[in-house]
């Protein structure tokens, strides 16, 4: 499970969803769905902060009105919420890679420019987090997260690059390393304590095709990319060695099975 030494560790720079079944929370907002090309020409529609996915795990209710999750408070429950209809309302995600990837970015409340280019395109970032404002600015400074920065200051860049209409608090896409711990000690759980939408593996051995997981390592979407632009074969498979040893891993290994 060891990361090749010539990956850098860097600075964070047919779906049945089981969500449905719980107890759907109250939401409020705009009853509009924000249709938008967020990216590249992609267009597709995307749910606001009036989403009708129910919150799959507990929660109390702040002072303020919003939800909080009891076990990671730091999580943007409404929005999280948001990109779970997302990404179940997606439309496929095979093709040529930069489509699919922009589909990603805008289920998940980023926008993509220039900031954003490194976002599911390395080994590392690809954690879908959606965190409370209130803890956007935390930046690890005891290095609790081993391998990040304690300089790992990304509020600007949250603030800056995440899509308003799907509610409070912001998006991006944290680093998986630490992941394969149990329970994950890598950049939402830890800086944030926020939990991720979704997270995305490549799935081996061939790593040509990869899983959506959402925060229990319960598979949410899969897709079969194209083009010569996927990320590197290294990145792919290292990618994959974060989540070893880890409850995402045996969700990656269940999807290639079957695919068989």
């Amino acid at each position: 499970g060891q990361t090749p030494s010539n990956i850098v560790l860097s600075q964070d720079l047919a779906f049945s969803p089981p969500y449905l079944s719980t107890p759907k929370m109250v939401r409020k907002g705009a009853s509009s769905i924000l249709a938008a090309a967020l990216a590249g020409g992609i267009g597709a529609m995307f749910a606001p902060c009036d989403a009708k996915v129910a919150y799959p795990w507990p929660t109390r209710t702040g002072e303020d009105g919003s939800l909080i999750d009891l076990e990671y408070p730091g999580t943007a429950v409404e929005r999280l919420c948001s990109v779970l209809e997302n990404v179940q309302n997606l439309t496929s995600l095979d093709g040529p890679w930069p489509e699919v990837r922009s589909k990603l970015l805008a289920a998940g409340g980023m926008k993509e420019d220039v900031s954003t280019s490194h976002s599911f395109n390395d080994f590392n970032h690809c954690d879908l987090t959606t965190m409370r404002e209130s803890v956007s600015y935390e930046h690890n400074w005891d290095g609790q997260v081993k391998q990040i920065s304690t300089r790992n200051q990304l509020g600007p860049f949250i603030k800056a690059e995440s899509i308003k209409e799907l509610g409070s608090g912001g998006s991006w896409s944290t680093c998986m390393i630490g992941c394969s711990s149990n329970p994950p000690r890598d950049v939402a759980h830890i800086q944030f304590k926020s939990r991720v939408a979704f997270k995305l593996v490549w799935v081996p051995p061939n790593f040509d095709s990869f899983v959506l997981l959402d925060d229990d390592g319960k598979e949410l979407r899969r897709g079969f990319p194209t083009g010569g632009t996927l990320p590197a074969y290294e990145q792919r498979q290292a990618n994959f060695d974060l989540v070893k040893g880890g409850q995402y891993e045996a969700a990656a290994k269940k999807a290639f099975q079957m695919m068989l």
